[in-house]
């Protein structure tokens, strides 16, 4: 099988589907896979780091995509992308489609393209193999984007987010106790912040009343709670999932408008339409915006701050995925492996997800279980 890596093209996406590493697991096998010239440098991988276990370096996103039976990336393809679609491959990314715009859907339909969408990749536990380590290193990455923005000259508040003896620690408010909202409970608890986490789960509530024991205060995220709370908060963090969804608005700008002046909202759900009703998307190049006198942070793709680390973390997570795809073909992996098979938004360019179809008011359009069935 024949994988292309392109070099990723979103402003400040420095992360690469695949590492060397990966390369690696895949060539030794006898597979092939085309890497794009420099499609790891932003991440500290050459060329020749690439070379030296197997992959072949080409010259142009044309040819990454052009050769290659399946396509790894990162982020979602831009509309340049779009036209490079070889008819009949497979694309795996963070697609996001329920949010995503007509001219992507036109396109992956128009070249009959297998969709797989890290982001709803989900085994049969429930966990999301892929999307959990970048949601980890959003989480760890928090309080350090946090504490800068509270600062005085970024029109903080001038808070410590630990506090001195003597003067109190400011408090974090995290909407979701899921992977991201737990790492971020860490990350913030670790420099000495108050930290209340609301979720509808009472069962997530009581991992983290464990995971810390007892040290991060736990509430259900209900509409009173929630106008009760939220403007106590010098930070507020929205790490609210629904795998393939968009977002509910949990705060809407009433309840923003009861923060005080120069609190930080950050929220983690924007790549799903965000949690936040003032909420809209930013970048890592202009990360912030003020709206009713509350500093936002919306940057969906924020782990690319990190890229080397991200990328070996999503290596890691999808190698194996990657690996049993090539040695057996695409519908005998997605028969074997739940997370995969979860994760098919288009399956050769028809809708094979009833919840793409529900947020795009269609209707399902392949039976994807009768596909697989033969290889089960």
């Amino acid at each position: 099988m024949d994988f292309g890596v392109p070099r990723e093209v979103r402003v400040l996406e420095k992360r690469v589907g695949l590492t060397p590493a990966g390369v690696a697991a895949l060539s030794s096998a006898g597979h092939t896979v085309y890497v794009e010239h420099n499609a790891g440098a932003g991440a500290g991988f050459r060329d020749e780091n690439y070379e030296n276990v197997g992959g072949k370096i080409v010259y142009s996103a044309a040819e990454a995509f052009g050769r290659a039976d399946v396509v790894v990336k990162v982020a979602r393809p831009t509309q340049q992308e779009h036209k490079l679609f070889k008819q009949g491959q497979a694309i795996l990314s963070y697609f996001h489609l329920t949010v995503a715009s007509p001219d992507l859907h036109a396109a992956l339909a128009d070249r009959h393209v297998t969709a797989i969408a890290y982001e709803v990749m989900q085994d049969s536990d429930g966990m999301l193999p892929i999307l959990a380590p970048m949601s980890e290193v959003a989480g760890q990455l928090a309080p350090i984007y946090a504490g800068q923005l509270l600062t005085s000259p970024q029109g903080g508040r001038g808070v410590l987010l630990g506090g001195l003896p003597g003067v109190a620690r400011s408090i974090v408010l995290i909407l979701g106790a899921g992977t991201l909202g737990r790492s971020a409970a860490r990350a913030f608890v670790g420099i000495g912040s108050q930290v209340l986490v609301l979720d509808s789960d009472l069962r997530r509530l009581r991992m983290v009343d464990e995971m810390f024991d007892g040290k991060v205060s736990t509430m259900v995220a209900n509409e009173y709670n929630l106008n009760r709370m939220v403007g106590f908060a010098d930070v507020l963090v929205g790490a609210v999932l629904k795998p393939g969804e968009r977002a509910p608005i949990l705060i809407t700008r009433q309840m923003v408008q009861q923060m005080r002046e120069g609190s930080v909202i950050m929220d983690f759900s924007i790549d799903l339409g965000g949690c936040v009703e003032t909420s809209r998307p930013t970048s890592l190049s202009d990360p912030t915006f003020v709206a009713e006198g509350v500093t936002h942070f919306c940057v969906p793709n924020l782990p690319a701050a990190v890229a080397r680390t991200s990328s070996h973390a999503l290596n890691n997570a999808l190698q194996p995925y990657l690996v049993r795809m090539a040695d057996c073909g695409l519908e005998c992996a997605l028969a074997e492996m739940p997370a995969l098979y979860n994760g098919v938004k288009l399956f050769q360019g028809k809708i094979a997800s009833q919840r793409l179809a529900k947020a795009l008011g269609r209707e399902i359009e392949i039976d994807m279980a009768a596909i697989v069935e033969q290889y089960r």
